[in-house]
């Protein structure tokens, strides 16, 4: 019965048979597969962990070590190395397709009996880490522990540990967080650079707009007045020594006075606008209201 048993194990865990002369642990296997238990014992006993191999390769010991030892009716030694697989590597659980049903239900038992108590070592771990003030480890072994109290098998067990685990988890986290940057001033923005002959105006608020000096405005012929639209609106373009170089009539007045009002405006004088102390052409746009 117990062979039996043993055989529908195999069936779950190890698959087809591998070539014998590989390494020992397919030899082991091998010899399991035909049933030759004590001997696939002998090797496995005589094994020890690949250097580079670590919890991976005992797992895979103590995993064919315990099929054996059930064949054998050993049940408590293989159970004794169902829990070396459970202390190398406490979250596995074998799979459906590497295990059967009563294989799974021995490693669940066994894991129940033994998660609460490597979760408090974990614990104790991660917290002498913390105190080290090793935070970025620390964060790492504490979410190994709230996984190990959050696995089903641990059934709702050492919730004020998660509880613990949890809030020390936050503060790890938070310590090993690089301290933000510091804050510098932004750099002032830069001064732009215009072209020889740039020709400014209002719509740039840096620039000291020009001041008349002379900008005397020609009276309406009173033979037209009637005739004349009441506002114009003339645009001068200033230079950097206060003389006007260019005008345009935006909204004219009456044709003989739009003359009248051009020739004054040429001998118009001002003190120059500026930027930054220095002279620039500007362009101003002058409003003409004509009294009635």
């Amino acid at each position: 019965m117990k062979r039996a048993f043993a055989a529908l194990i195999l069936t779950g865990l190890l698959g087809a048979p591998a070539a014998a002369q590989q390494n020992p642990l397919a030899t082991a296997r091998e010899l399991y597969a035909s049933a030759r238990y004590d001997e696939a014992l002998l090797v496995l006993n005589g094994m020890r962990p690949a250097a580079n191999g670590g919890s991976g390769d005992l797992k895979a010991i103590e995993q064919y070590r315990s099929l054996c030892l059930l064949a054998l009716g050993r049940g408590e030694e293989a159970e004794a190395a169902i829990a070396a697989v459970v202390a190398a590597d406490p979250l596995y659980q074998p799979s459906e397709s590497e295990a059967s049903p009563r294989v799974r239900s021995a490693f669940s038992d066994v894991r129940q009996r033994q998660l609460p108590e490597i979760a408090r070592t974990r614990y104790a771990h991660a917290k002498a880490s913390y105190d080290r003030k090793d935070y970025a480890a620390a964060a790492g072994q504490f979410r190994d522990v709230l996984r190990l109290i959050d696995d089903p098998d641990m059934g709702g067990r050492l919730s004020d540990l998660r509880t613990v685990a949890a809030g020390f988890l936050d503060l790890s986290v938070a310590a090993a967080a690089p301290p933000p940057a510091p804050k510098t001033d932004p750099p002032p923005p830069a001064t732009p650079v215009y072209s020889t002959g740039h020709i400014f105006s209002a719509d740039d608020p840096q620039v000291v707009p020009p001041v008349p000096t002379r900008q005397e405005v020609p009276r309406v012929p009173s033979a037209i007045t009637s005739q004349t639209r009441e506002k114009g609106l003339l645009e001068v373009i200033i230079d950097e020594q206060g003389r006007v170089i260019g005008l345009d009539l935006r909204v004219r007045l009456h044709p003989v006075f739009d003359t009248q009002l051009l020739n004054a405006a040429r001998n118009w004088r001002y003190r120059p606008a500026s930027l930054n102390g220095k002279p620039v052409r500007y362009r101003k746009l002058v409003q003409i209201t004509v009294a009635r």
